[in-house]
């Protein structure tokens, strides 16, 4: 076998399927190209297709960085096929990361093939690259628009790769195209359904963001390796049915949307987790997602670990998101292999070891410790640190007693505040590099700066607030939803209630609370979750009291 393609990030979660399907079907010697200077074997691997290819030369390993592009070259010479599925982790909001590999590394990728004369080129996008995490998506097709702002980094620069690709169809006789998955799930995952399996374990899985019947599609991922190889075969045909195929963007699923929350559902109840059944709106748990993005951009460089409840991982979990792959079908041939329900099945068989059953009672942090991010304000709010935590406490004392408790208004005590932090920022910066032996290590101006992605960033997430609050008060003026009314009086009502707390008050509180509650939590963990259980379903049964009078008093009127 002569020809050669290669699979550019091979060691991910798909491309490990697509590379094993291109060896089962021996179209291709495949060339996997990862970040790690060798390839580690799992178990089943080692015995299986791709042990037995790498032994025998149908397969090879190199190690290269998109982000160079002579590593790039090297791992392309001599292919004819590029199946480009390099990403970073989604679940990392890092711009920098994202868009040197999302865009400069798919750049390097493109003048590569065109370098080397590879003939054809396709590119795995997301159905994300269409989805602003505020409008639904219905059975949407290749004809969606980007949005102008996307819900993550990923989502943004895994566009303007998109962009890339298409427009290089045709450079030197190169043929392109791009599929764009939408939620892959299957075997090997190493993301999803771990990440569920840790939140049920965690307790947090009782709870439904939204109303719980937002549409979503999933793609097994099968069938996304599937698709790849029926792009290229259609790149590949000539005549009328490359023509077609070559140049476009195509939405890959499973053909069947779901529920999102009975796919989490069955994923759980097959795993012997119970099925989520707490209803808590996306506008409650929005200003706290909010809160905790905010301060993980404040802690993160001291620890901190990215956090789970974010404001774009809310977007995605109480959104409706359907996509139509009709053009994929009539285009590329595509049609699933396998169906959403025998998926679903295979899933939960291949993580067996997750299941219920054969988990410890305990291990690992506390949920405390998660909700705080596992880092050092983890670490100090929980008291793991001692010393850390008496050293925060005293600083925050110092503060109160010089800047609070003297009945300043806000704006006098940020005063205060700075022009200490000034004096003490000038004589910082006076000091000589050495003394008495000590280095003073200087503090470098990027600490304060603010760069534009952030300040775009805050701007977005103000304008989004600001647009969501006016779509509420648009369906308030309609006088129709009942439920909504009575949200924004309780949202008032409370927020008028902590406006009315002085700073000096909210000091005295706050510190003793934060510093206690969080503490008493972790040790009082399963008594604590007992008591909120009976009162978030008591809570949810009056509720429903209420939405069935309003609705009675509505037919009688």
């Amino acid at each position: 076998m002569s020809k050669w393609c290669v699979v550019t990030g091979g060691r991910g979660f798909a491309a490990r399927h697509l590379v094993e399907m291109l060896l089962r079907y021996e179209i291709f010697s495949v060339r996997i190209a990862d970040l790690p200077a060798k390839i580690e074997l799992e178990p089943q691997e080692e015995d299986g297709v791709l042990g037995e290819a790498l032994r025998s030369g149908r397969a090879q390993y190199i190690s290269a960085d998109l982000r160079n592009k002579s590593q790039v070259l090297q791992a392309f010479e001599g292919a004819e096929v590029v199946f480009h599925m390099a990403a970073p982790n989604s679940s990392i909001n890092n711009f920098q990361l994202h868009h040197s590999v999302n865009v400069e590394g798919t750049k390097n990728v493109i003048d590569a093939c065109v370098e080397l004369k590879v003939k054809r080129l396709i590119y795995t996008s997301s159905a994300s690259v269409v989805f602003d995490g505020i409008h639904g998506i219905f059975n949407g097709n290749e004809s969606l628009p980007y949005p102008e702002k996307h819900i993550d980094s990923y989502s943004t620069t895994k566009a303007e790769g998109e962009g890339l690709v298409i427009k290089s169809n045709g450079i030197s006789g190169l043929l392109t195209c791009c599929l764009r998955p939408s939620g892959i799930f299957g075997p090997g995952d190493r993301l999803f359904v771990p990440a569920l399996v840790s939140a049920a374990r965690a307790g947090k899985s009782k709870f439904i963001i939204g109303d719980g019947n937002n549409i979503y599609d999933f793609t097994y991922v099968e069938n996304v390796a599937h698709a790849h190889i029926c792009a290229e075969r259609a790149l590949a045909a000539g005549g009328e049915t490359t023509e077609k195929a070559a140049g476009q963007a195509y939405f890959v699923t499973n053909m069947e949307p779901i529920k999102f929350w009975e796919f989490v559902s069955q994923i759980l109840e097959g795993l012997g987790y119970e099925r989520p059944r707490i209803k808590i709106p996306a506008i409650v748990v929005m200003p706290i997602a909010h809160v905790i993005e905010w301060a993980y951009r404040l802690f993160g460089p001291y620890g901190m670990k990215v956090p789970q409840l974010i404001p774009s991982r809310i977007r995605l979990l109480s959104g409706n998101r359907s996509f139509d792959s009709t053009k994929a079908k009539e285009r590329l041939g595509y049609e699933p292999l396998v169906p959403l329900q025998e998926g679903i099945k295979r899933t939960i068989e291949s993580y067996s070891h997750l299941r219920a059953e054969n988990q410890p009672k305990r291990e690992g942090p506390s949920k405390a410790s998660l909700f705080l991010g596992r880092g050092r304000v983890a670490d100090t709010l929980l008291w793991k640190d001692r010393k850390q935590t008496l050293t925060v406490i005293l600083v925050l004392v110092a503060i109160y007693y010089n800047f609070i408790a003297s009945g300043s208004t806000l704006i006098t005590a940020l005063s205060k505040l700075l022009l200490v932090a000034s004096i003490f920022l000038f004589i910082h910066g006076c000091l000589p590099d050495k003394i008495l032996g000590y280095t003073v290590e200087k503090i470098p101006a990027s600490h304060f700066q603010f760069s534009e992605e952030k300040s775009h960033q805050v701007a977005m997430s103000v304008a989004s607030l600001w647009n969501y609050g006016v779509n509420a008060l648009r369906s308030l003026c309609k006088g129709k939803d009942s439920m909504l009314f009575l949200k924004v009086v309780f949202s008032l009502m409370l927020l008028s209630f902590l406006g009315a707390i002085s700073l000096q008050s909210l000091f005295i509180i706050g510190l003793p609370v934060i510093f206690v509650a969080f503490y008493l939590y972790e040790k009082n963990e399963q008594t604590i979750d007992a008591v909120v259980m009976g009162a978030l379903s008591r809570g949810c049964k009056l509720k429903s009291d209420i939405s069935r009078k309003f609705v009675t008093i509505k037919k009688d009127d």
